[in-house]
């Protein structure tokens, strides 16, 4: 299983004093040499971590994957196919919520979705949708194109016991599921250094994408060892 690292909380530090430091460039840069495949950014509506400079920043200086995860709006439309990330996430976005709170509504949005996607696509740039651990989300995710899934696990992650382990065989029948639809499968939220390690038992999933928990654990021990530390739970 491979390692995407989310650098937005490094913004989130950064913007504080708004002084310049910490770099979410020199975050990225340290995750991808520590062996991550991947880096993950949101560019929200209120810009409250990630910015637009920073984005194009990543940009430039990403050689792994860039992930944009942005809500399904017209302005980030138009930022992703100038940007052209390796992939995009369509995540839901509220601005009252502290982080991304549950799948997006792909059966409220569908109608729109295949024609949102079509320009991206067509810019050479994949896409994902971040949905419940759900087959009906998943059927519609394949139907409006989408190239991957990112399976939400931000309910496992709050769980505890049975309840957290009926929630863990929720995601394994999703994944498999996804991958028989010819979707490739990742997930993310809520998972930490306690609660990962099951999930490279469900071999559908690819990859999974950790930022709060990483940069967490980055403030004590630096991003290379936070980074080593998490490969060597999934690995």
């Amino acid at each position: 299983m491979r390692l995407a690292v989310n650098i937005d909380h490094i913004a989130t530090l950064r913007n504080a004093r708004n002084e310049g430091e910490p770099n979410p460039v020199d975050a990225a840069l340290l995750a991808e040499k520590s062996g991550a495949v991947g880096i993950v950014c949101h560019l929200r509506e209120d810009r409250r971590h990630i910015r637009d400079s920073d984005l194009r920043a990543l940009r430039r200086a990403v050689t792994t994957k860039l992930d944009l995860e942005m809500a399904m709006t017209d302005e980030m439309q138009r930022i992703a196919i100038e940007t052209v990330p390796e992939l995009i996430t369509l995540v839901p976005e509220k601005r009252e919520e502290l982080t991304t709170e549950g799948g997006f509504d792909i059966r409220r949005h569908f109608r729109r979705l295949a024609e949102f996607l079509e320009p991206i696509r067509a810019a050479g740039i994949e896409a994902s949708i971040f949905i419940e651990p759900d087959r009906d989300a998943i059927d519609l995710a394949a139907e409006a194109g989408a190239d991957l899934v990112e399976l939400h696990t931000g309910s496992y992650a709050l769980k505890e016991g049975a309840e957290q382990a009926k929630e863990f065989e929720r995601i394994r029948s999703a994944a498999a599921y996804a991958a028989g639809r010819g979707l490739r499968v990742v997930a993310g939220h809520g998972l930490n250094y306690r609660n990962i390690a099951p999930f490279k038992s469900i071999g559908e999933i690819e990859e999974v994408s950790i930022g709060h928990a990483l940069i967490s654990r980055a403030a004590f021990v630096g991003i290379p060892e936070a980074v080593r530390e998490m490969l060597e739970l999934i690995g």
